[in-house]
């Protein structure tokens, strides 16, 4: 497709969710068990407090939601967070944000493989003693 029609594309919802909704989705595969192995360091009656967490994560969870729909309809043609602090607080802090968006997509890449590998690793002994290796498969496909 030429590069002036682009503009006028919407992706169909099972392509758009994936791609867009990846760092929720990947934060879903791995954070409960971080939460756990934090609360099993600290005791086994700090798991009274996992419901509590649970209620927080989702509360956080409604307010990120709710300020994206803040941002969706205060710029309707898009952008992101590049274009909400550009537009509020100058380039340099969209820079930044953009700068720390480049940095937390590259870090969501390589948590997610390396999440997906341990959990395979934990049925497959063999993908369990080459781990790096098999991050490294995954993420050169």
């Amino acid at each position: 497709m030429s590069s002036d029609r682009l503009a006028h594309t919407l992706l169909p919802k099972r392509i758009a969710l994936p791609v867009f909704a990846s760092d929720a989705l990947s934060s879903v595969a791995y954070a409960p068990e971080e939460i756990f192995r934090t609360l099993s360091i600290a005791g086994l009656s700090a798991y009274s407090f996992a419901p509590w967490i649970g209620v927080v994560v989702a509360v956080v969870m409604l307010t990120v939601v709710a300020s994206y729909r803040q941002n969706v309809h205060a710029y309707p043609s898009g952008g992101g967070d590049y274009e909400v602090a550009t537009t509020n607080l100058g380039g340099k802090f969209g820079l930044t944000v953009a700068s720390a968006l480049l940095v937390d997509y590259v870090l969501t890449v390589a948590v997610s493989t390396s999440s997906g590998i341990a959990n395979i690793g934990s049925a497959i002994p063999f993908v369990a003693r080459h781990q790096l290796l098999f991050c490294l498969l995954v993420l050169t496909r």
